[in-house]
């Protein structure tokens, strides 16, 4: 077998190596070869062989030891060029006799991987992982538990400076299209307000929030926003210049490109907390987690999905069931057709429980519901 990992980095990716990898060594005696750098080490043939040595001791490392990159087998940047190199992957991985490709990713790498089975007739098998907690089809994606911890942990030590001082703070969290982080970390820590990209905002309820609980004698407010979240009026106007931006390039946020360079942004919460400071008259701030919700050492939790995950890909894999995900469902995992799944995005419905329990304590989620 041969593993990859693919996309962004997060907790939990070494302790999911390691568990798929000692259970067909030591399990099933089978031959495990490592793939540098994603998908691009696959094309340009940059391996290592893995034995038990080799994974052992890695299960609290944050990061990857193999390295991953977002590039794309059929969109491979080349010499300047984007070419499709999904036929040299194939012919690496004949070569080097690998029955099955296991890969480790979110939802751009279920795509990716279901890709090499479709043309090049190669065996997969993925696992879940983002800290977004978007891949469609698991209840839950490894490195998002512990995401979501460092993120309540953040909000917790923002509530210092935010009584000290009488402010707003406006923390943001990651999320382009999905709220779960947000959400979630937002509830943990006792956020006044939570916005996500599945519930567009209204500034003015906000602040009429944010407002009420000064005059019952709130000290400060909290604000959890996904780098994601939108206004009422950004969404209408977005949804009106979709069809105009219709065949333009853009880049991996959605933003149109200019001579193959992204346009420079003001960061979301950036822009929100100068409106709020606006209606409200008090003093806001912006804290900007950004990546440092990808570090450190997973939490024990997302050690242990890892590790049923790994496990169970293990056993799949001396089945010879392929072209499946290792799904999280019901506690237990269990393959999913790749086929069902990618392409796919699991995003907040507006009635999940965490969106209901929120409001139940008060917290605005940005509209009047």
């Amino acid at each position: 077998m041969g593993i990859l990992t693919s996309g962004g980095d997060c907790p939990g990716l070494n302790a999911a190596i390691r568990s798929v990898a000692k259970a067909a060594l030591n399990r099933y005696g089978m031959k495990v070869i490592g793939i540098m750098d994603g998908f691009r080490g696959l094309v340009e043939n940059r391996t290592v062989l893995l034995d038990d040595r080799a994974v052992s001791g890695i299960l609290n490392l944050g990061g990857t030891f193999l390295g991953t990159s977002r590039d794309k087998p059929q969109k491979m940047l080349m010499g300047g060029r984007k070419l499709d190199m999904t036929e040299t992957a194939v012919q690496n991985l004949r070569k080097l006799q690998i029955d099955c490709l296991v890969c480790l990713g979110g939802g751009g790498t279920q795509k990716n991987a279901l890709h090499l089975h479709k043309e090049g007739g190669v065996n997969v098998l993925t696992l879940p992982k983002t800290i977004d907690n978007d891949v469609a089809g698991t209840d839950t994606s490894f490195g998002f538990d512990t995401a979501m911890g460092i993120g309540a942990e953040a909000i917790d030590r923002l509530h210092t400076t935010a009584t000290s001082h009488h402010r707003i703070i406006v923390c943001e969290v990651m999320g382009h299209n999905a709220g779960w982080l947000a959400l979630g970390a937002g509830i943990a820590g006792g956020a006044d307000a939570i916005l996500i990209p599945e519930i567009p905002y209204d500034p003015a309820v906000v602040a009429e929030h944010l407002l009420d609980r000064r005059r019952s004698g709130k000290r400060f407010s909290i604000i959890a926003v996904a780098e994601g979240a939108v206004s009422r009026a950004g969404a209408k106007a977005r949804a009106k210049e979709n069809d105009s931006r219709k065949g333009r390039k853009k880049d991996r946020n959605g933003d149109e490109e200019q001579d193959g360079v992204s346009p420079v942004r003001e960061p979301m919460a950036s822009r929100l907390a100068r409106e709020l400071q606006q209606l409200t008259g008090t003093e806001a701030r912006v804290t900007s987690l950004g990546h440092v919700q990808r570090g450190g050492s997973p939490s024990s939790a997302d050690r242990l999905l890892c590790t049923l995950l790994g496990t169970r890909a293990a056993e799949l894999l001396a089945a010879g069931t392929y072209n499946v995900m290792v799904a999280a469902r019901g506690g237990r995992a269990v393959p999913v057709a790749l086929e069902k799944i990618a392409g796919l995005r699991k995003v907040v419905p507006p009635d999940h429980d965490w969106i209901k329990s929120a409001r139940m304590v008060d917290t605005c989620m940005g509209d009047r519901a």
